[in-house]
């Protein structure tokens, strides 16, 4: 890694680390309640409980010791909270990227298609919570569906636009070399559009874990949303912190990912470092 990512990321640790000590200083002088806002360390040693994968149990013994519990719920709720977003976007961007590039190129499909678009584009996920259990029931269909929703018009939207903003000079040039109408779309609209259907990929992938999240509080038993949702019940505010720290590091990593696959793939686009 180049020095100057090394010095990005420090720089880009200082906020964090600053707000966890003052978070850990207000909490050490006892002026929030701890059960309201646990301390750093408490929400620590909860999300390591969480994640280690040994039997749960809790026992007082003569001698004074606690035997504490680790469920490693947290690799389970994680690796199932990925599966979804991965299946529903997967199905998402599936069928909005073919939809998108048909509707960027041709005006008479976006003249059929628009209007539908823009009366369901405004409609949060959220809100088809009850039809997704009235039709599919409870368990992964409906969270899928729901996820592959929330996908589905970002990656449609970027679509549309990286098709329908190709530069004229690209398609003049192919024009004047001969370029059949199939030659210019594979050769010119679809590289060009390329930009464009990665930043709808990226904020699609994002827009599908946010709606896990709320899915798994409604429709399933398992799952980063379902946890936190059991915290809640129980009043395990640690646990609740710990979970929401796991989904923003999954968060994290996701985006640097496509972040660097972007990068990859537009190795040719200007502006970006090769």
């Amino acid at each position: 890694m180049k020095k100057r990512n090394w010095g990005e990321i420090g720089i880009g640790m200082v906020v964090p680390v600053l707000a966890i000590g003052i978070w850990q200083w207000v909490a050490s002088m006892g002026w929030v309640n701890p059960q309201v806002l646990p301390s750093p360390l408490a929400v620590w040693e909860r999300w390591v409980a969480y994640l280690l994968p040994l039997t749960p149990f809790e026992s007082y013994t003569e001698g004074g010791w606690w035997h504490w519990a680790f469920s490693g719920e947290l690799i389970v709720d994680t690796l199932t909270s990925l599966y979804r977003v991965v299946v529903g976007f997967l199905i998402g961007a599936g069928l909005a990227l073919p939809l998108g590039l048909a509707m960027g190129a041709s005006k008479s499909v976006y003249a059929w298609f628009n209007p539908l678009v823009q009366i369901l584009r405004p409609i949060p996920p959220i809100a088809y919570i009850p039809l997704a259990i009235l039709w599919f029931g409870l368990g992964n269909p409906p969270a899928v569906f729901l996820i592959a929703l929330g996908a589905f018009f970002p990656v449609l939207m970027n679509t549309i636009a990286g098709v329908r903003h190709v530069d004229g000079i690209y398609l003049r040039a192919a024009r004047n070399l001969g370029a059949s109408g199939t030659t210019m779309f594979v050769r010119v609209i679809l590289p060009a559009a390329v930009p464009y259907i990665l930043s709808g990929v990226r904020i699609g992938i994002g827009t599908a874990f946010i709606v896990v999240i709320v899915s798994e509080m409604i429709a399933v038993n398992n799952g980063l949303g379902y946890r936190i949702l059991e915290a809640r019940e129980y009043f395990w505010s640690d646990k609740i912190i710990a979970g929401m720290i796991t989904i923003g590091m999954l968060g994290l990593a996701i985006d640097i990912g496509m972040n660097r696959l972007n990068n990859y793939l537009l190795r040719w686009h200007r502006g970006l470092e090769h």
